[in-house]
């Protein structure tokens, strides 16, 4: 690693001076500061921990949902160890990995049966598969979504094999679109997608669940419910104004997908919950093993679902949900201590807390505003351009927003042990002097 490092640096070096971009070689500390940077950079990890301070509490490009403290301790304890992953220590006998998570899943939803595959994408694609292969999926046109990553719904149900039949317009589905649309012996499931990332305003209509359950019913088919979003906390005190898993399932649908790492506050997963009937299908198909998750998903996913044991615990030990839910009066306190902590350590920069407005993020709720606080810092002369990337570059690298020409620092997703971090990246970028 040494010497690929020399190499590529004075490879480097030469090829800029025969090229007209330097001028000279520099002086030999210049040398091996670049040649031990280069060092340094190829000895960090590609996945590594940074600090959020955009306020975003599902940030997609910073991985989502932080796990509670118990998730961590079991995705340990699996990883450090063997497990019964697939075997059944009561029966000395080979076991299913589904079982592991589908008690505390069933018990927590209510629901008959669940699994636990890698993500609500593939939740979707196995579902529609094993349930309406071949047949005719009903699905208002106000409900194709596309989520990041180019997930689109109509794509995924042409993978699936299913054949979408959209019905509605836009704005407005009513329950005689889908009878229209069914097809006697063609026709194989009603499908309802939550518009977890946008909304529909105005002049709209939709068929609520309890009138898609009646459909399924009169029509004899399953009715799919794609909520991705997986609120299992009643969050409407706090602005979210999200429908929850277990009150979607209490319509009686057949089938509920949502996500792990949304608003659930777990790991990267698609949940399905639902009839036994349905579920047993979806486990039998040929995609659920090239859908499983390892094991340490499912001892994150497992202890997760355990905290909503007792929902008034869940939002202090979920970090989703306690970042959601702290009150906008705390966060102007933790503004007010780190600004001051920063404000007392440097000399040229100027530190105010200011009043914001917070996401959600993760393509859930997106017209839920939170209140929050954040530390405005300014440079004397670094513009907040500079001031942003030296952060970034960090050895923990601190991702922030620029607002009104300002460096913002959102303390409603930075924790109070990150700080002193904070406090130490902008101590050294004062000590330095660093001009812009």
């Amino acid at each position: 690693m040494i010497v690929e490092s020399v190499r590529e640096v004075t490879q480097e070096l030469r090829k800029d001076i025969l090229e007209g971009r330097r001028n000279q070689v520099g002086t030999k500390e210049t040398l091996m500061t670049e040649i031990v940077a280069r060092i340094t950079g190829k000895k960090k990890k590609s996945l590594r921990r940074v600090i959020n301070a955009t306020g975003v509490v599902l940030h997609t490009n910073l991985g989502r949902a932080n796990l509670s403290d118990k998730a961590c301790e079991s995705i340990m304890d699996v990883a450090r160890n063997y497990t019964n992953l697939e075997y059944d220590v009561k029966r000395g006998s080979r076991g299913s990995r589904h079982d592991h998570v589908e008690k505390i899943l069933t018990k927590i939803t209510g629901a008959e049966a669940a699994m636990v595959v890698n993500n609500n994408a593939a939740a979707t694609m196995l579902c529609l598969s094993a349930l309406a292969k071949d047949k005719e999926v009903i699905v208002s046109r106000g409900e194709l979504v596309e989520i990041g990553g180019s997930f689109r719904v109509p794509e995924i149900m042409e993978q699936s094999g299913a054949k979408l039949m959209d019905v509605g317009t836009t704005n407005k589905t009513k329950p005689s679109d889908y009878l229209n649309a069914y097809h006697e012996g063609e026709t194989g499931a009603l499908m309802k997608v939550h518009t977890s990332n946008y909304r529909i305003l105005g002049f709209t209509q939709e068929v609520e669940l309890p009138e898609m359950v009646e459909l399924g019913k009169k029509l004899n088919l399953p009715v799919i419910y794609d909520m991705g979003s997986g609120l299992m906390a009643d969050l409407t005190d706090y602005g979210v104004d999200e429908p929850t898993v277990l009150d979607a399932l209490k319509t009686g649908i057949d089938v509920i997908l949502f996500s792990g790492d949304k608003l659930l506050g777990g790991p990267q997963g698609g949940i399905i919950a639902g009839k036994k009937e349905f579920i047993d299908k979806m486990k039998a198909h040929p995609m659920a093993r090239a859908f499983r998750v390892d094991k340490m998903t499912l001892a994150a996913m497992e202890a997760t679902f355990f905290e909503y044991s007792d929902i008034r615990q869940a939002r202090r030990t979920i970090p989703v949900l306690n970042m959601i839910t702290t009150p906008a009066g705390e966060l102007k306190d933790r503004a007010e201590r780190l600004a001051g902590d920063i404000r007392s350590a440097v000399h040229n920069f100027t530190v105010e807390v200011e009043a914001c407005k917070d996401q959600v993020g993760g393509g859930s709720a997106p017209t839920v505003l939170l209140d929050g606080y954040a530390v405005a810092v300014q440079g004397k002369t670094l513009a907040p351009e500079k001031i942003e990337r030296l952060l970034r570059r960090e050895e923990i690298p601190i991702i922030v927003r620029i607002t009104h020409n300002q460096v913002y620092l959102d303390v409603r997703t930075i924790r109070e042990d990150e700080f002193e971090y904070i406090v130490a990246a902008f101590t050294a970028m004062d000590s330095r002097q660093v001009e812009g």
